[in-house]
C-alpha cells in the first residue's frame, strides 16, 4: 500500500493522553463543545444514517459536534496522519476517530501513530463480550486498548432463494459458478470486501489454515497461496462479465441481484441483506448461507490518532458507540443490521429487551446458525494478496 513506504521512513511516536480515560467525568467535561472529525467509509446510505443518528445522540447527551468526513479507502485517513506527522503537525490534527481495523490499524499502531490506551477504560467497556468475540485483537494483532470495538461481522453470502441454493463449500460455489456462468462476482480487490473474498476462499480450501495466522514470509507465502491462484483461474472467467469488470464495493453487487444479473454475492454483514429488503433494495426472496467450515469475522473498530485536539469528543463517541442503547439500534435490520459486541449476560432486563425486541428479518441468520467464525489472517497475508490479485486479475473495462 502506498503508505508503507512512509511508515518504514517514520519513528514511532509517543501517544500521550490529554485526560485520563479513567477520569469519565473530567472527559466529558472537556468534550462539551469540542468537534469529532470521524473518518469512515461512506460507501453505504445505512451506515451513513447510522452515523448521522450517532452525532444527533451525542450532541443532545454530551454536546458533541460529531462530522462524517466519508472515506473510499481507509488508507487516506492513515496517509493523512503520516503526512500531518511528517509535517510536524503533532497537535489539533484533522482527523480525531477513524474506522479501522486490520493492515491500517497494526501499521498505525507500530508506528506510534494512536491516541491511547484508552477502550478498555471508557464505561460501557463493562458490556463488552471479551470472552465470546475477538474484541481485543484485530486480524490477530492485540488491540492493547488502542481502538475500540463497535460492530461485529461476519461472512455471508447473499443468493436469490428463487433461483440456487445455499452452497456448503468455496468447490460447490466454483461448480455452481462454472455450470451458470455470469451469475456470480464480487467485489475488486483491493477493496476490503473483495479481499475478504479472497481470503475466505483460502481459508475454506487449506488443509490447515491455521498457517495464516503467522505473518506471512517469502518461505511460506507462495507455497501456502497457490491453491488460491488455481482457483482463481478456474473461477474467474465464469464470473459475472466474465471477469473483465468487477463491482466496486459491496453495495454494488445488491443492484445487481435487483436487476436479475446476480444470483449469488458476498456481504460482511449477516443483517445487511435484511436491512436491503427493508429499504426495497432487494427482493424478499434473497436469504443468506455460511459455508459448512464457517466463515471469516471481525469486529469493526474505531481507534483516535495521536495528534488529535478533540481526544475527549473521540472517546465520548466511542463509548456511545459501545453503548446498549447504539448497540440495539445499529442490530436492527431498519437500520443497520450489525451484530453486537455486547455480552447479553451483562446488560439489565431492561437492556436484554431492547435485543429480544428486535426482528432480525428473514435473511438474517441466527446465531446458531451462523456457525463456527473463522479467524482473520495476520495482516500480512491481505497485503500481499491483494497486490498479487491487481498482478493477476486487475484488468478492468
Amino acid at each position: 500500500m502506498r503508505h508503507l513506504a512512509l511508515l518504514a521512513a517514520l519513528a514511532a511516536t509517543p501517544a500521550l493522553a490529554q485526560t485520563d480515560p479513567s477520569d469519565w467525568d473530567a472527559v466529558t467535561a472537556a468534550a462539551e463543545g469540542q468537534t469529532v472529525y470521524w473518518n469512515a467509509w461512506g460507501g453505504s446510505v445505512a451506515t451513513n444514517d447510522f452515523i448521522a443518528w450517532v452525532a444527533e445522540r451525542v450532541a443532545e447527551e454530551n454536546g458533541v459536534t460529531l462530522e462524517h468526513v466519508k472515506l473510499t479507502d481507509t488508507a487516506d485517513a492513515v496517509t493523512r496522519v503520516l503526512s500531518e506527522r511528517q509535517a510536524g503537525t503533532d497537535t489539533d490534527g484533522a482527523i480525531d476517530l477513524i474506522w479501522i481495523n486490520g493492515a491500517n490499524f497494526a501499521s498505525m499502531k507500530d508506528e506510534g501513530l494512536l491516541y491511547g490506551p484508552f477502550a478498555e477504560q471508557l464505561p460501557n467497556w463493562q458490556y463488552v463480550d471479551v470472552e465470546g468475540k475477538t474484541v481485543q485483537t484485530d486480524f490477530t494483532v492485540p488491540t492493547d486498548g488502542y481502538e475500540s470495538p463497535w460492530a461485529m461481522a461476519q461472512v455471508v453470502f447473499d443468493y436469490d432463494s428463487a433461483d440456487i441454493e445455499p452452497k456448503g463449500s468455496m468447490q460447490e460455489i466454483l461448480e455452481w459458478s462454472q455450470a451458470n456462468p455470469g451469475r456470480f462476482t464480487y467485489p475488486q480487490p483491493p477493496d476490503f470486501l473483495g479481499t475478504t473474498f479472497l481470503k475466505q476462499v483460502l481459508v475454506d480450501i487449506l488443509d490447515d489454515p491455521a498457517v495464516l495466522a503467522e505473518p506471512a514470509t517469502d518461505e511460506t507465502y507462495d507455497e501456502v497461496t497457490a491453491p488460491l491462484w488455481d482457483y482463481l483461474d478456474a473461477l474467474t472467467p465464469t464470473l459475472w462479465r466474465e471477469g473483465r469488470a468487477y463491482p466496486p464495493t459491496g453495495t454494488a453487487m445488491f443492484p445487481l441481484i435487483a436487476d436479475g444479473e446476480l444470483d449469488l454475492s458476498i456481504s460482511f454483514s449477516p443483517g445487511a441483506a435484511s436491512t436491503a429488503i427493508a429499504n426495497n433494495e432487494l427482493p424478499d426472496t434473497v436469504r443468506t448461507f455460511v459455508l459448512d467450515k464457517g466463515t471469516i469475522g471481525n469486529a469493526s473498530f474505531v481507534a483516535i490518532p495521536y495528534n488529535s485536539g478533540s481526544t475527549e469528543g473521540a472517546m465520548v463517541v466511542a463509548n456511545f458507540l459501545m453503548s446498549p442503547e447504539a448497540q440495539a439500534y445499529a442490530q436492527d435490520p431498519e437500520n443497520l443490521g450489525y451484530g453486537t459486541v455486547l455480552a447479553m449476560d451483562k446488560l439489565s432486563e431492561e437492556q436484554r429487551a431492547a435485543f429480544d425486541a428486535l426482528e432480525l428479518g428473514a435473511a438474517t441468520l441466527s446465531p446458531d446458525d451462523l456457525g463456527e467464525v473463522q479467524d482473520e489472517p495476520h495482516p500480512s497475508w491481505m497485503t500481499r494478496i491483494a497486490d498479487d490479485w491487481v498482478a493477476r486479475y486487475g484488468v478492468a473495462e
